[in-house]
C-alpha cells in the first residue's frame, strides 16, 4: 500500500505540474482564441476528481503493468495509448457533437495527451525503479 501511495503522488506531481505549464503557458492563448465562446470559470472539484481519476488509471493501465514487466518502454507506450484514448474520447465527441468545435484543437489535444500521459507514466516508473519501490 506505500508504494502505491508513492506512486500516486509521483504521477499526481508530475502530471498537474506538466499540465499545468500546459495550460496556464503554452496553450492558454490557443484555447481562448479557438474556444473563447465555449470557455467558462474553472470549478476545482470536478477539476480535482479528473486528476484523481486520471492518475489512478495511468496506475493501473500502464504504471503498475510496467512496473510488474520491468519494462520503461512499456510505461511509455501503455502510457501514450491511455493518453491517446482518454484524451481521444473527449476531444473526438466534441468534434462529432459541438458545432463549430475546432478540428486543430482536436488534433493538438490528442498529441497533448498521449505525449503527457507517456511522460508521467515514464517518469513514475523510473523513479520506482530508481528508488526501488517494490
Amino acid at each position: 500500500m506505500k508504494t502505491l501511495i508513492k506512486l500516486f503522488l509521483t504521477a499526481s506531481l508530475s502530471f498537474f505540474i506538466l499540465d499545468m505549464l500546459w495550460l496556464l503557458l503554452i496553450s492558454k492563448k490557443l484555447y481562448q482564441d479557438y474556444l473563447g465562446t465555449l470557455l467558462g470559470q474553472v470549478r476545482i472539484g470536478p477539476a480535482a476528481l479528473f486528476y484523481v481519476l486520471y492518475v489512478l488509471g495511468m496506475l493501473f493501465f500502464a504504471i503498475t503493468p510496467a512496473l510488474a514487466k520491468e519494462s520503461l518502454s512499456y510505461a511509455w507506450l501503455a502510457g501514450g495509448f491511455l493518453g491517446l484514448l482518454c484524451y481521444a474520447t473527449f476531444d473526438l465527441t466534441n468534434l462529432a457533437t459541438l458545432r463549430d468545435w475546432p478540428v486543430l484543437i482536436t488534433v493538438i489535444d490528442l498529441v497533448w495527451g498521449t505525449v503527457i500521459t507517456a511522460v508521467v507514466s515514464a517518469i513514475t516508473v523510473a523513479t520506482a525503479q530508481y528508488f526501488n519501490w517494490r
